[in-house]
Formats: C-alpha cells, sequence, structure tokens
C-alpha cells in the first residue's frame, strides 16, 4: 500500500507539469525549443506503466495518475505540431 502511494507521489510530481506546459505552448504559438521525440518516448514510458498495473492486476487509483499524464502528454504532442504549423505558416507569409 505504501508503495502506491510513493508511486503516486511520483506521478503527482511529473504530472503537475504537463497542464502548466500546454497552457504555456497553447499561449507561445511556437514549436522552436521542443522536440516531439520527447513527448513519444513519455507516452511509451507511461503506457508501459499503465500496460504494468494491468498485467499484475493491480487496477488502483494510481492507474488514474498514469491515465491522466498519458493524456496531458498527448495534449502536449498535438499543441506540438498544432505550433509548429503555426511556425510554418508564418515563415511562408
Amino acid at each position: 500500500m505504501i508503495g502506491d502511494f510513493l508511486e503516486l507521489a511520483m506521478l503527482i510530481c511529473f504530472g503537475i507539469s504537463w497542464p502548466v506546459a500546454a497552457f504555456k505552448a497553447w499561449k507561445a504559438r511556437t514549436a522552436k525549443g521542443q522536440t516531439v521525440v520527447l513527448y513519444y518516448l513519455l507516452m511509451l514510458g507511461y503506457l508501459c506503466g499503465i500496460a504494468a498495473k494491468i498485467i499484475t492486476h493491480q487496477i488502483t487509483f494510481v492507474l488514474a495518475a498514469y491515465l491522466f499524464n498519458f493524456a496531458m502528454v498527448g495534449l502536449n504532442g498535438i499543441l506540438y505540431y498544432r505550433n509548429r504549423a503555426l511556425d510554418l505558416r508564418f515563415v511562408r507569409e
């Protein structure tokens, strides 16, 4: 049980940054300084955590934190492509 709480604390610490990063990416309207490879690697890591919880039948509140973090990293990835398209549009104009 303490392991679940510690794992949740880790996920919360990581997870707090994703909504903040998404908000900043939305406002910045540029993909400069970002790399989409990072988002893919993070999503793969969260998918591995989700799979581990499912395979070991440890379906607890920690799984919700993995899912939230996965969704937030996905949102940041979507914003990367949006901002990249904006960057390309402004270069052509």
